[in-house]
């Protein structure tokens, strides 16, 4: 069995799609929800399936191996990063290398890097003038936003969008994409 570990920041739509997507899977398994906001939705919608929670603080996350060990603890085996907008320090990106992933809401290289996240790459998107966005699923190394891609997906701007129109085509993309992206990465390689 691969224990999946979701970390997130927000409502949990990403993470309750996943969480669906690997209900009654008989090899991969949502094992824990990783939050660093007390009133994050996301901890409800654990709760709701029955899903472990960490609430984790910020100096402890980046100064100390607790949540490494809390990770471990918990026989975690892939990490996804689903709306979660703190850096994922060193040392967590070197005990789990090449076992973290990340979704973007936009096509990378574009529009990344510190303070991209959210209402903010979509506002940057539209105002460029861009005529297509996305999602990027991407491998989580040191820098925001840099590690290896794995997947994008695009979606066209039309003229009069809003970034909140933008944020509604991206949210399909991500339903749509993430899990099955996530179960081609942890079926298609052994764990461990």
């Amino acid at each position: 069995m691969t224990n999946l570990a979701i970390f997130a920041s927000g409502a949990g739509s990403n993470a309750e799609k996943i969480i669906e997507y690997f209900k009654g899977n008989a090899t991969v398994r949502v094992a824990l929800v990783v939050c660093n906001k007390p009133t994050a939705g996301v901890l409800k919608i654990a709760e709701k399936h029955e899903i472990k929670t960490i609430l984790i603080e910020k100096e402890g996350f980046f100064s100390q191996n607790s949540c490494i060990e809390a990770l471990k603890a918990h026989q975690i085996d892939f990490i996804v990063l689903a709306g979660f907008l703190w850096k994922v320090p060193d040392a967590l990106v070197n005990a789990y290398r090449g076992k973290i992933v990340n979704i973007h809401p936009a096509l990378l290289p574009k529009y990344g890097g510190k303070g991209m996240y959210g209402m903010r790459v979509h506002e940057a998107v539209i105002s460029a003038g861009e005529t297509e966005s996305g999602i990027t699923i991407h491998h989580v190394n040191e820098h925001y936003d840099e590690g290896n891609i794995i997947f994008q997906a695009k979606c066209s701007l039309e003229p009069g969008d809003t970034p909140e129109m933008l944020a509604q085509k991206v949210h399909a993309l991500e339903h749509r994409y993430f899990p099955k992206v996530i179960a081609d990465l942890v079926e298609s390689k052994p764990q461990g």
